[in-house]
């Protein structure tokens, strides 16, 4: 693993404030502590057209640069199922039938954490399989995948939160349609592009321990992470196009700078007066 942080948004629109935010802070983070800093972008999603060239340059607008070229999530299939198929050998993924509904049933269940899959699926006998693997054929769709993960939690390193411990449930690694999870997909990629450090919204800290349980599966390095504050609205709820002018685009609209754009992120970061994603990071000097 070389020292390297990144960023990694996926193309569904264009950035508004929040994610300009968490990208000045991943990069600022990783710049002044000597780091590599890289782009990805996470396409396995839909992409809405235009939105990844649209985010680059508003990266590129405001100070953010990176090493080499973006990475494109989507050109990295076989690698993903590689990492699939590796995990299948050691017998760490089972095929899964449940629907939504079954989930959101069974995941009531007062033994169950809220959110989290039981493991309905994990301990059927082959026959039970078969005929639940028919049954979905016949409606033309085909099982999830999911990790049999060998611990029900696991412990992280966060610069900002220390040593924090989640728990970790039989999560997807493959979704029906046959698209790698994006919890696999990340750690995989994170693992190719030298990944050590993490810097992302805190609204994701409790995916942490079960990517980090990943990587220890696949044979990778676990990062650290830093789960930095979310840009919030008047309303105190996560800041969303919703809200109103919060792109780049609606703000130049609106007669302001890119530098007003920085200025207003690197106020809300105890850096008034900064133009550029430079002062913030010369500002905020952050070591580790």
């Amino acid at each position: 693993m070389t020292n390297t942080g990144r960023f990694a948004p996926s193309p569904t629109g264009d950035f508004h404030l929040g994610n300009l935010r968490t990208a000045i802070l991943a990069w600022a983070w990783a710049r002044t502590t000597g780091r590599r800093f890289v782009l990805r972008i996470e396409d396995i999603d839909r992409e809405r057209a235009g939105s990844a060239q649209r985010q680059i340059e508003d990266l590129a607008a405001i100070g953010v640069d990176w090493d080499g070229e973006p990475l494109i999530q989507t050109a990295r299939a076989d690698a993903h199922e590689a990492a699939l198929a590796s995990l299948a050998a050691r017998g760490l993924i089972f095929e899964c039938y449940c629907t939504r509904r079954d989930i959101r049933e069974a995941a009531s269940a007062p033994h169950v954490p809220p959110g989290h899959y039981p493991g309905t699926c994990l301990t059927l006998s082959e026959s039970e399989r078969s005929s639940k693997r028919a049954s979905l054929a016949a409606l033309g769709r085909t099982p999830a995948l999911r990790l049999a993960a060998p611990s029900p939690e696991w412990t992280v390193f966060d610069e900002l939160h220390g040593s924090y411990t989640g728990a970790v449930d039989h999560f997807v690694v493959r979704r029906a349609d046959g698209v790698p999870a994006y919890n696999l997909a990340a750690v995989v990629d994170d693992a190719y592009q030298g990944v050590d450090q993490v810097v992302r919204g805190f609204d994701l800290l409790s995916q942490a321990p079960a990517q980090a349980q990943l990587a220890h599966l696949l044979g990778a390095p676990e990062p650290t992470y830093a789960h930095v504050p979310l840009a919030l609205a008047p309303s105190g709820a996560r800041l969303a196009k919703r809200d109103g002018a919060v792109t780049l685009s609606d703000l130049r609209g609106l007669g302001w700078s890119t530098e007003d754009v920085v200025s207003f992120i690197g106020s809300s970061l105890g850096v008034p007066g900064a133009r550029r994603a430079s002062d913030i990071a010369e500002a905020l000097g952050i070591s580790g």
